[in-house]
């Protein structure tokens, strides 16, 4: 799966979970479950951020070569 495609279908989970938290009811189980999985989502974007970043690439990838 491509870095843009792994993207995109994070960004899709996130607003489908987003969706499914509006409809719970705020403090039950559901939905601080979904106010988890959209935290871990906006974290797995910012790792393939920093991996796809020119200075990712440089520091780690270049030094251990």
């Amino acid at each position: 799966m491509s870095p843009d495609n792994a993207i995109e279908r994070i960004l899709e989970q996130s607003a489908e979970a987003q969706m499914k938290r509006r409809e719970a009811a705020e403090n039950s189980q559901t939905f601080h479950k979904l106010s988890g999985a959209i935290t871990a989502y906006g974290k797995a974007l910012a790792l393939l951020k920093l991996f796809n970043s020119e200075e990712f690439y440089t520091t780690i990838v270049l030094s251990t070569h």
